[in-house]
Parts: structure tokens; sequence; C-alpha cells
């Protein structure tokens, strides 16, 4: 039996943020967007939050749809950016998810225009898709 490295993360959670995008010279599209997950130890635990990096025709419907509040679930992959402080020269870290696949499943109020508001089923966007 042969062992392959999976580097694959699925979460559900709630907006902590309004989305920030970027468009860029090239055409390509970057939403950035906080996530807070929930913990199993019940509601007065705090969430986990996770920073989410969203490109291309994902990042156009988080960028349109997703507002803070909104209830949405990723598939994505772990990553480390590193870079070096232009301040203090001091060497830095942070985990991101590279959302491969959005699924929007509700609002933070009812008058959103997210589509799938309610019961009906999640609206799911690939960057496979496009």
């Amino acid at each position: 039996m042969t062992h392959s490295n999976l580097n694959l993360i699925l979460l559900v959670g709630r907006a902590g943020a309004d989305p920030e995008t970027r468009y860029f010279e090239s055409g390509s599209c970057l939403t950035k967007l906080s996530l807070a997950v929930d913990r199993r130890q019940g509601k007065d635990a705090p969430p986990d939050w996770f920073d989410l990096e969203i490109w291309g025709k994902t990042a156009e419907i988080a960028a349109n749809y997703v507002k803070k509040g909104s209830a949405i679930g990723i598939q994505g992959e772990f990553k480390l950016d590193e870079w070096t402080d232009r301040n203090t020269g001091t060497f830095r870290s942070k985990p991101v998810v590279r959302v491969n696949s959005l699924e929007l499943l509700g609002s933070p109020n009812a008058e959103s225009n997210i589509p799938n508001v309610g019961a009906a089923p999640a609206s799911t966007v690939t960057t496979a898709d496009f």
C-alpha cells in the first residue's frame, strides 16, 4: 500500500468581517476573509479563527455574496505565508487556508442577497469550475 500526502482542510463557520478584495492588472482577483469556527465544547467556548485566501472567480463570488456573519463552508489547503518584517527585520509567518471551493450556507440577516438563504440547497463554487 502506498501513502500519499494530503493537505485538505474542511471548515464551516461564519465570516468574521466583510471580505477584502483586490484586483490585479493581470485580471486576477484575490479575496481575504477571516472565518470563525465554533468548537465542539459548546457555546461558551471561544471560536477558532482562520485566515482565508480565495482566488479567481471564487474570490469574486465571496466578494459579492459573503458579508460579516455569513455562514460559509470551505474546502482548501493549509499554507504558511512567510516574510521579513520591513520595520524590524524579524522573520514572520502566518498560517493561511487557500480556499479551493466555497459553499454559501446562509446570511447574517434575512434581507441578504445570498441566493440560498433558508432551507434552499447550498451554492457551491469551485475554482476548477471556471
